[in-house]
């Protein structure tokens, strides 16, 4: 079994490691961009969301949606839904032995992609802007997933 520090002295690691904390960095800031815009639009999913505002009726009309909140959030979720895979996958991929140059290929890719997905989907930017600053994120988690399958099926 790998010791840390052995996993702290490959370069693959270190490179995952890196661009991992980056989108993380990013999809942390998500929430706080959704805060700001449930702040500035005073659109609120909670009643306890409310209670600056004023009680009973007064505070009610703060419970609603808003196009851009919704924005936010959906932005989001396409996050959770492609980050979180590429950290599992990332990880194996890291741990199978790439060349470091190709490694960060993949690395940089997701991460440059995932960025421009932020901004395509905030700005937001015409399509198919925001479809392929997705799509090449995937297609870079698919071609880290088929490394590691094919560098130990044991299917």
């Amino acid at each position: 079994m790998a010791k840390s520090t052995q996993l702290i002295d490959n370069e693959v690691f270190r490179a995952y490691a890196t661009y991992a904390a980056i989108i993380l960095v990013k999809m942390m800031l998500m929430s706080l961009i959704t805060a700001y815009f449930r702040i500035t639009r005073k659109a609120f999913a909670n009643p306890e969301d409310t209670a600056s505002f004023g009680k009973g009726d007064s505070a009610k009309k703060f419970l609603r949606t808003d196009a851009d909140v919704e924005r936010v959030r959906r932005g989001h979720l396409n996050d959770l839904e492609n980050i979180v895979p590429f950290f599992g996958i990332g990880l194996l991929y890291a741990l199978c032995g790439p060349d470091l140059s190709t490694a960060l290929l993949h690395f940089r890719i997701f991460a440059g992609a995932r960025i421009l997905h932020t901004f395509a989907y905030l700005i937001p930017l015409p399509q198919p802007s925001r479809g392929l600053s997705w799509a090449i994120g995937y297609a870079v988690t698919i071609s880290m997933a088929y490394r590691v399958l094919s560098k130990a099926l044991y299917l």
